[in-house]
């Protein structure tokens, strides 16, 4: 078993000075904390993975191809792999947990 906690890996991914965090990589998947501030510009393009967002904290409109919608604390977005997707108009401090599959990268 690998357990993780939400601010432990939070205080990891600020020490890194990173938006992303991947915490989790095994052979059919890999999970990691995205985190962008209210304010901020999503940079992301599309991943060649299939996606799972659960929003752990925040509030903002996640855009997947040509549907928009909101977002905050217990979304559970998929995002399929090779589909334009991005968070905006963030409007408190946001925090996911990313699955991939298969893994990132």
């Amino acid at each position: 078993m690998k357990a993780f906690r939400l601010d432990e890996l939070e205080a990891e991914r600020a020490a890194n000075e990173g938006a992303y965090l991947q915490f989790l990589r095994e052979r059919n998947m890999s999970v990691g904390l995205y985190a962008l501030d209210a304010g901020e510009l999503d940079p992301q393009k599309p991943h060649r993975q299939d996606e799972v967002y659960l929003v752990v904290s925040g509030r903002a409109l996640l855009t997947v191809g040509l549907e928009t919608t909101q977002v905050a604390r217990g979304s559970v977005v998929y995002v399929p792999a090779g589909v334009a997707h991005k968070f905006h108009h963030i409007t408190e401090d946001l925090r996911v947990v990313v699955v991939f599959s298969p893994p990132e990268g």
